[in-house]
């Protein structure tokens, strides 16, 4: 399958190299959250689609806002921020109701520096 790269370059954890970009580290979030996905699918089929749109939702503003100017593109990349907020908050709530035992940390530290590059870019 064939990545495409997107402008922004960021470093990225998780032995990433310094030029990863901000979409290639989004992508490595959704394909390490395909088995969590499915995990909590099997026991809540609505907790696990609320949490696939959100984490991809990431993808495709980040994405959209990288091809726009000014206004727009900090409103899409404010809307992937919302996006990576609620992706964390359904991890949060499967973990809370037991559905998951535990979500790997580097998984997590990647979820939080796509967060904190999101902060920066709409402020």
């Amino acid at each position: 399958m064939r990545e495409i790269r997107t402008s922004g370059s960021v470093g990225a954890p998780g032995g990433q190299p310094p030029g990863a970009t901000r979409h290639t580290v989004i992508l490595d979030v959704l394909r390490e959250l395909r088995p969590v996905v499915g995990q909590i699918e099997v026991h809540d089929r609505d907790l696990g689609r609320q949490l696939r749109r959100a984490a991809t939702s990431v993808a495709l503003n980040c994405s959209e806002g990288s091809g726009s100017h000014g206004g727009t593109r900090r409103e899409r990349y404010r809307n992937a921020l919302g996006s990576a907020r609620e992706t964390g908050a359904c991890l949060d709530a499967a973990m809370a109701l037991g559905y998951v035992e535990s979500i790997d940390a580097a998984l997590l530290d990647r979820l939080d520096h796509v967060r904190a590059v999101l902060v920066k870019n709409v402020v």
